[in-house]
């Protein structure tokens, strides 16, 4: 294609949770809209992929914020914002998210590999 291959920013509404689209990672500007009538509900829905790198929670209300993010399966837990990360902080996902941590002394653990060396004099 001339100008190159883009995909228009795309919502994806109406498929159950258990479709590839709500299965799967999508890179790219794609967002599916799952509706949910409690947390547990919520947080079912969420846990359900075999993946696990990011979240976010919409909320204003802080106890429900922190309570849901500790039960969510993934490396990162967004509250009312996306994106939004200080580099000296861990970045990683769990599951089939991927392995290890970049950012802060996780990411000196992840890229630097021990070694035990003895010696008797």
């Amino acid at each position: 294609m001339r100008g190159g291959w883009y995909v228009a920013p795309t919502i994806i509404t109406g498929l159950p949770p258990n479709c590839r689209t709500n299965q799967e990672e999508i890179f790219g500007p794609v967002v599916t809209v799952a509706p949910f009538d409690t947390d547990d509900e919520a947080l079912q829905i969420a846990n359900s992929t075999e993946y696990g790198l990011s979240a976010t929670i919409w909320t204003s209300h802080l106890q429900r914020a922190h309570r849901l993010a500790d039960q969510l399966q993934c490396g990162i837990v967004w509250v009312n914002c996306w994106l939004l990360r200080d580099l000296r902080t861990p970045f990683g996902g769990v599951k089939n998210s991927g392995v290890g941590r970049e950012g802060g002394l996780e990411a000196m653990r992840f890229f630097t590999e021990p070694k035990n060396v003895c010696l008797q004099l």
